[in-house]
C-alpha cells in the first residue's frame, strides 16, 4: 500500500477518479488546513437549529393546547421515532385514551414523520453530498470522527431534526480550532442538552425547585446524564480518577443550562423567557446555589460561569489528552492503538493547550499511521462514501442515503447510545454485514456509467491493488461485474 493510497483512503475518504493523484501525500494532507470550508453551500442550505427549533416550539404549543382541552399530559412519543428506525413499537394492552390525548398522540406521530422526512433526511443528504464533493477529505473525516465522539442519537422526538445541526453548527466550525471551544459549543447545543436531558435538570434547592417542593405534590430534581457523559465520554474517559460525587457536583453546577422555547418539564417556562427557540440560555431559577467541589477543586457559586469553569479545566486535563489521543490513534492506526503514537498525540495536545491542528500534525507525522498494510475495516458510512467517490457520484439523494445506511447497519446520527458507534472491525466485518455491502455494490455498479474497473482500480487504490484482485477484474464478464467486484475487494473494504 503506497503512501499515496494511505493518504487518500486512510486519512481521506477515498479517491475520486476525476481528481489528480497527489504527488506529495503529506503536503496534500497539511494543505487541507488552509482550504477547508466549514460552511460549503450544501451545508449552508441544510436545516438549521433555529428552523428545527421553531417547528418544535409550534408542535409543543399545539400539545399544550390539547392538554388544556382535557387531553392529559403531552403525548409521549417513543413509537414514532422507533417506526422511523424500522422497528415495530410495542403494543401493550391499554385502557381507552381520552379524545384529546388520542389527538396529541396522532400529532406526535405526524410530527416525527415530517421531521424525519425533511429535517433529518435533509441533513443526512447534505452531510453525504459534502463528503462526496469535498476537496479536503482529511478534514471532513475529522468532522465525522468528532461527530461520533460527541454522539447524539436521533431516536428522541426533540432530537430527530437537531442531530445533524449539532455536527454542522458545533463541530464543523471548530474542527480546526481548540478542543475546549468545540467542547463548549457541543455542550451548549440544543441537540446535546435535549438528548442527555439537561433541559429537565432542576436544582432541588434552586428557587424553582424550592417552590415546587413547598407545594408538596411534585418532585423535581437533578439529572446527571450530561455531566456524567462529559466526564466519561467527552473529556476524561472512563475510570480516570473522578467519582460519583464529582459527577453529582458537576451536575449541580450545570443546573440552569438549558434551551429556550423547546424544553419540557417544570423548568421549561423559566427557560423560555429569553432567546429564540433552540437558543442556549442560562435559567437562574433552575440553578442549584452554592460552591461546588469537582475533583478536589472548589468552583465558587455563580451563574453560567460555574459549570463553564469546570468545562474549561477538564478540556485541557491530562486524562482528556490521553482519551482523545487514544481514540485518534485507534481511528488512524488500528483497532489496538500504538502506545508510542498515543503518547505523541497526548503530548501535542497538552503542549498546545488542546490546539487540534497541532494534534493533527502530530498524527500525520506518526509513522504508525503510514504502515503499508490496511489497518482498519471501513465502517458502512466510510465504505459508502468511498464507493460513491470512486464512481464520481457528486450528489446524495437524502431518502436513498437514509435507507442505504439503515440497511448497512449504521444509520447516520443514530448510534442508540451516547458512546457513539464502535470504531473496531469486529463491529462491522460480520458475514451478514459484508453480504449487504455486496448487494449495495451491485446496485451501485448497475447504475454507474460504463466504467472500466481495470482502469479505475489503480486510480482509487494507487499502489495498493493486489495481483489477485487484478486477475479477478481481468476475468470479469461485464463492466458492472468488475465495478461491483472492485468495491468489495479486500483492499477497498479496508483502509
Amino acid at each position: 500500500m503506497s503512501k499515496t493510497s494511505v493518504a487518500l483512503n486512510r486519512f481521506g475518504l477515498g479517491a475520486r477518479a476525476d481528481q489528480p493523484i497527489p504527488s506529495d501525500p503529506i503536503a496534500w494532507l497539511t494543505g487541507q488546513f488552509a482550504k477547508y470550508d466549514p460552511r460549503p453551500d450544501v451545508i449552508a442550505n441544510a436545516p438549521t437549529s433555529a428552523g428545527v427549533s421553531a417547528e418544535l416550539a409550534d408542535y409543543f404549543r399545539q400539545q399544550r393546547a390539547l392538554r388544556a382541552q382535557g387531553g392529559g399530559r403531552p403525548a409521549a412519543t417513543p413509537a414514532a421515532p422507533m417506526a422511523m428506525m424500522g422497528q415495530a413499537p410495542p403494543a401493550p394492552a391499554m385502557p381507552p385514551v381520552p379524545t384529546g390525548q388520542n389527538e396529541a398522540m396522532k400529532q406526535a406521530r405526524q410530527f416525527a414523520q415530517r421531521s424525519g422526512r425533511s429535517d433529518y433526511a435533509g441533513a443526512v443528504g447534505a452531510r453525504a453530498t459534502a463528503a462526496l464533493i469535498t476537496d479536503t477529505p482529511f478534514i471532513e473525516r475529522l468532522v465525522h470522527f468528532w461527530a461520533n465522539h460527541f454522539a447524539v442519537s436521533a431516536d428522541k422526538l426533540q432530537v430527530i431534526g437537531l442531530s445533524g445541526t449539532l455536527e454542522f453548527e458545533a463541530i464543523r466550525p471548530h474542527v480546526l480550532g481548540k478542543f475546549g471551544d468545540m467542547l463548549t459549543a457541543v455542550e451548549r447545543h440544543p441537540a446535546m442538552l435535549l438528548y442527555l436531558d439537561q433541559a429537565v435538570s432542576v436544582g432541588p434547592n434552586s428557587p424553582l425547585g424550592a417552590r415546587i417542593a413547598a407545594r408538596g405534590n411534585r418532585k423535581v430534581g437533578l439529572n446527571e446524564n450530561l455531566a456524567r457523559e462529559i466526564l466519561e465520554l467527552h473529556t476524561l474517559g472512563v475510570r480516570t480518577g473522578y467519582t460519583q460525587a464529582d459527577v453529582t457536583e458537576f451536575a449541580r453546577a450545570m443546573t440552569g443550562w438549558t434551551v429556550a422555547g423547546i424544553g419540557q418539564g417544570p423548568g421549561a417556562r423559566a427557560a423560555g423567557t429569553d432567546g429564540l427557540p433552540g437558543d442556549f440560555v442560562f435559567a437562574a431559577p433552575l440553578h442549584e446555589p452554592g460552591d461546588r467541589t469537582v475533583m478536589g477543586k472548589v468552583y465558587p457559586a455563580g451563574g453560567v460561569e460555574q459549570a463553564q469553569a469546570v468545562l474549561n479545566d477538564v478540556a485541557v486535563a491530562p486524562a482528556t489528552a490521553t482519551h482523545i489521543a487514544t481514540k485518534l490513534a485507534r481511528h488512524f492506526a488500528g483497532d489496538t492503538p500504538p502506545p508510542a503514537m498515543v503518547a505523541r498525540l497526548q503530548a501535542a495536545f497538552l503542549q498546545s493547550g488542546g490546539d487540534l491542528p497541532t494534534v493533527y500534525r502530530a498524527l500525520i507525522a506518526s509513522p504508525e499511521a503510514w504502515v503499508d498494510q490496511p489497518v482498519k475495516f471501513k465502517t458502512p458510512w466510510e465504505w459508502t462514501i468511498s464507493s460513491l467517490r470512486a464512481l464520481n457520484v457528486k450528489t446524495a439523494d437524502p431518502q436513498v442515503t437514509v435507507g442505504l445506511l439503515q440497511q448497512l447497519g449504521q444509520p447516520i446520527w443514530k448510534p442508540g447510545q451516547p458512546v457513539g458507534y464502535d470504531d473496531i472491525a469486529a463491529s462491522w466485518a460480520g458475514p451478514d454485514a459484508v453480504l449487504r455491502r455486496v448487494e449495495a455494490a451491485e446496485r451501485f455498479a448497475s447504475r454507474a456509467a460504463n466504467i472500466d474497473a481495470r482502469a479505475l482500480a489503480p486510480k482509487v487504490l494507487p499502489g495498493a491493488v493486489s495481483p489477485a484482485t487484478t486477475t479477478a477484474l481481468a476475468n470479469c464478464e461485464s463492466p458492472a461485474q468488475g465495478l461491483a467486484l472492485l468495491l468489495v475487494a479486500p483492499e477497498f473494504m479496508r483502509r
